[in-house]
């Protein structure tokens, strides 16, 4: 009885032990996440929001973007988090498949940063720089403080989650099966790397994947042969964000995720061939400079990141290349960005500057087309991807408005004839309505996604109407765009006369409208939306005429 108890004590003390180590290293990698999280979002916090803008406005070439790509990762501490901002900008339009690439191969150098940091052992003031954060936060009313606290909380907060965890695996050196476990890795390097991957994907964050091999590493867990694989496999897991967030995105979104797989991929097989001498020349650094276990590990994370990105960086045009046939399709990215607003012209040559924004505002009054068409398909076939145009379409336009509109206060402040300073005017007021027509197509995706949840069902009359009105909308945008586009005042005087057609067609609709409902052939619900459409559209038509009255006035 007694040599039973003593078994139930043991297995027992088994079972507590198992759960000790499980809660401290679960904890701990709790607590490291939430640290590298909460210092990239006090780091975010101090640099305002101009890292979207930092990536859209140094991107020029691909090593401004390399550049690019380091600083945002530095500064939000994850490369993922950099991937992911680019492929939205590359979705967006506001950055060329060739300029992501220069910013993906930045972010995998910036994130080495964070296991440098991990290798300086500052572990036994984890809390003290987390109480020196936490009065910054909670007795500074100033934004700048409470920021930097934050980075100082999550500081601290990543150095107690490795404490933690390094305690959790303490037990881990007792164990036979572990130790067969890392052996195996070390003899089979493929295995490293697909346990790597795994993990990095399950977690989602290679920083911390990482920061888990270093502390491994630093209890002698594991061995060089076995973690440099390993490593390996969390930059590949460390991908999969950038995936899922392109999933349903634009071709060159996509094209951009896919460019991130290739590149740690096609790095992670030139340094497997190389295997042995890479192992062997992070040894002799380590004992050439005696580094810590944790700073070795930060060392062969760095020299393969920056070594991947000088063998790959000229081969930025393959890259993009290989991902044009991998991943095939039209691609109906909309540039955001202004094509014809050159700074240099508006200080030296005024007249020229004047032209370039009524190129810019032409680009913009296109946009507006084309989004009214994507929008009319919308209407009548009910099409995600035909909404999601439009809207980006109307995204773009506020862009263009924006920068045309700053454009043209800057040119302002030139010295202008009278005949330039009419021009003038004219860029500035019809830039703002087409903007307007933007946010009228926007309303009409709006309301359709209103009929779409609602079940609300059109009759076909009311249907033949919208096109109709549609069909004649169109139209009128279409000749006030090519009014400006060569000053011809025939052509507006024809926008003039179909609008006049727009507005008696929209009576005529309301009061067709009024007969189905009186009848009993049309619902309350959908005659409110047929009206508010095509109140937007009369609208539209309104804005156009302001665009053909612009070219009379001149």
């Amino acid at each position: 009885m007694l040599t039973s108890n003593k078994n139930l004590w043991g297995r027992g003390a088994v079972f507590l032990g198992i759960q000790e180590m499980i809660f401290q290293f679960a904890g701990g990698l709790g607590i490291f996440l939430f640290g590298i999280k909460y210092m990239g979002e006090g780091l975010q916090n101090t640099a305002g929001d101009r890292l979207r803008d930092i990536l859209d406005r140094f991107t020029a070439n691909p090593f401004m973007g390399l550049l690019a790509g380091i600083f945002v990762t530095i500064l939000i501490q994850s490369s993922s988090g950099t991937t992911v901002l680019t492929v939205g900008l590359v979705n967006a339009g506001f950055m060329t498949l060739r300029q992501s690439i220069g910013v993906i191969m930045g972010a995998n150098i910036g994130t080495t940063i964070t296991s440098f940091i991990i290798g300086v052992d500052v572990g036994e003031y984890a809390l003290p720089i987390m109480a020196i954060g936490s009065v910054l936060i909670f007795f500074f009313k100033k934004a700048v403080w409470t920021h930097i606290g934050q980075v100082m909380f999550g500081f601290g907060c990543l150095f107690l989650g490795l404490e933690l965890m390094g305690k959790g695996v303490e037990p881990l050196q007792y164990s036979q099966a572990f130790k067969d476990m890392t052996l195996s890795m070390g003899t089979s390097p493929l295995l490293g790397i697909f346990a790597g991957t795994i993990i990095t994907i399950v977690v989602q964050s290679s920083s911390a994947t990482i920061g888990i091999l270093q502390e491994l590493y630093a209890q002698d867990l594991i061995n060089l042969n076995a973690a440099v694989p390993i490593l390996f496999g969390d930059n590949i897991g460390t991908t999969a964000t950038a995936v899922l967030a392109s999933i349903g995105a634009s071709v060159a979104a996509r094209r951009a995720a896919m460019v991130h797989v290739l590149f740690n991929v096609a790095g992670t097989i030139i340094f497997m061939l190389l295997l042995s001498p890479y192992i062997a020349f992070v040894t002799y650094l380590s004992e050439l400079w005696g580094l810590m276990p944790a700073m070795q590990i930060a060392v062969a994370h760095g020299t393969f990141n920056v070594t991947n990105v000088l063998i790959q960086f000229p081969l930025i045009g393959l890259l993009a290349y290989t991902v044009s046939k991998l991943i095939r399709g039209e691609d109906h990215t909309i540039e955001f960005k202004a094509k014809h607003l050159d700074m240099m012209v508006l200080e030296t040559a005024p007249v020229l500057a004047l032209r370039q924004a009524k190129q810019e505002l032409l680009r913009m009054a296109e946009f507006s087309k084309e989004g009214l068409k994507e929008t009319a398909e919308y209407v009548f076939g009910k099409k995600v991807k035909n909404a999601d145009r439009a809207l980006k379409y109307e995204e773009a336009i506020n862009h263009l408005d924006k920068q045309v509109t700053a454009y043209l206060v800057k040119l302002s402040t030139h010295p202008l004839t009278q005949l330039e300073s009419g021009e003038h005017t004219m860029l500035l007021e019809t830039t703002r309505d087409i903007e307007r027509i933007g946010d009228h197509m926007e309303n009409i995706v709006e309301l359709v996604d209103y009929q779409i949840r609602n079940n609300i069902s059109l009759t076909d009359d009311a249907m033949g109407n919208l096109d109709e009105m549609i069909s004649l909308t169109l139209e009128t945008l279409d000749q006030a765009i090519l009014s400006i586009k060569y000053s011809d005042k025939t052509l507006a005087e024809k926008v003039l006369s179909l609008e006049e057609k727009i507005d008696k067609m929209e009576r005529d609709l309301r009061k067709k409208h009024i007969i189905r409902v009186n009848e009993g052939r049309c619902e309350v619900s959908a005659g409110i939306v047929f009206v508010d459409i095509i109140s937007n559209l009369e609208r539209i038509g309104d804005h156009s005429v302001s665009l053909a009255e612009a070219v009379l006035s001149q």
